[in-house]
């Protein structure tokens, strides 16, 4: 069965009563080439233990099949599971787990099934929970590759470089643990139904170490946050809010300390910019105690 052919998708889809959910964003591929372009750039192989999230009907868990030593699938709706079992028939390295991959541990979801296996993500991600679905797998320190199908937009924010428009806090975080590089473009028309937007593979490398070191890193996302939660404002002015703390004249100070103009926007400052930001508001408040 050739599981991006228009036509024996919607047969199958008839065979088992299938309707698609708008709410769990569901779109499935239509066009061969994407599948496979996706696992071949994430360079899956033998070696390569792979979680992937939303199936769908299975086109791109059998590309990964063919290539990787073990797929273990997430899959949010049980009413595709008559559908995965006659696509999928046969794959013994592939298995299928019904549930939401939010409520997983994936760490010891890896420790279990990928033994002896390097972890890897690949997946076509539903739009409506992107940026929770790469927190995740970042927060879990154990994949080594995220390649990943996504809206355009979010793409372009993860590789966004400072002072664009598209610069932003998820982006700085992403860069902080992962190194993200923009892949390919997937236009709307290579899928059933067709999503509004154009859609980007990206994939994720896991950093050996981050790019900058910095005293206190939940201090440091908690600088980066607040400038962009009022990115209009200058620096000084949004650490305000997020920093009742400290007064004005002494955000204005770090901020000059740190060698930077106390007029400056947070948008206009790189990861290390704002390592360099966090680490003067840290040795502050430790002259405090």
């Amino acid at each position: 069965m050739e599981l991006t052919n228009i036509n024996e998708i919607n047969g199958l889809l008839l065979r088992h009563g299938f309707r698609f959910s708008k709410s769990m964003g569901q779109n499935f591929l239509t066009a061969r080439w994407v599948p496979q372009q996706i696992a071949e750039e994430a360079g899956i192989d033998e070696n390569t233990g792979v979680l992937e999230v939303g199936p769908g009907i299975g086109c791109l868990t059998a590309e990964l099949s063919d290539n990787a030593g073990k797929v273990v699938s997430v899959e949010l709706d049980k009413r595709l599971k008559p559908v995965l079992a006659e696509t999928l028939e046969g794959r013994d390295n592939v298995e299928i787990i019904f549930g939401d991959v939010l409520k997983l541990n994936l760490r010891e979801l890896v420790e279990e099934k990928f033994q002896g296996l390097t972890p890897a993500v690949c997946a076509n991600l539903p739009y409506n929970v992107t940026t929770p679905l790469i927190t995740a797998f970042i927060d879990a320190g154990c994949f080594e590759t995220v390649t990943v199908m996504i809206q355009r937009e979010v793409a372009r924010r993860i590789c966004a470089e400072a002072g664009t428009a598209d610069y932003g806090a998820f982006g700085i975080f992403v860069n902080y643990y992962m190194e993200p590089e923009l892949l390919f473009d997937v236009p709307p028309s290579c899928f059933v139904p067709q999503p509004k937007v154009t859609s980007s593979v990206i994939r994720l490398k896991k950093r050996e170490k981050p790019p900058v070191n910095v005293k206190d890193e939940a201090l440091l996302f908690k600088v980066v946050r607040a400038a962009f939660n009022q990115r209009r404002k200058t620096l000084v002015n949004a650490l305000s809010s997020a920093f009742g703390n400290l007064t004005k004249e002494q955000l204005i100070n770090l901020v000059e300390k740190s060698g930077f103009d106390a007029r400056i926007r947070g948008d206009n400052l790189d990861i290390v910019s704002f390592a360099k930001i966090s680490d003067e508001i840290y040795a502050l408040n430790s002259s405090d105690l």
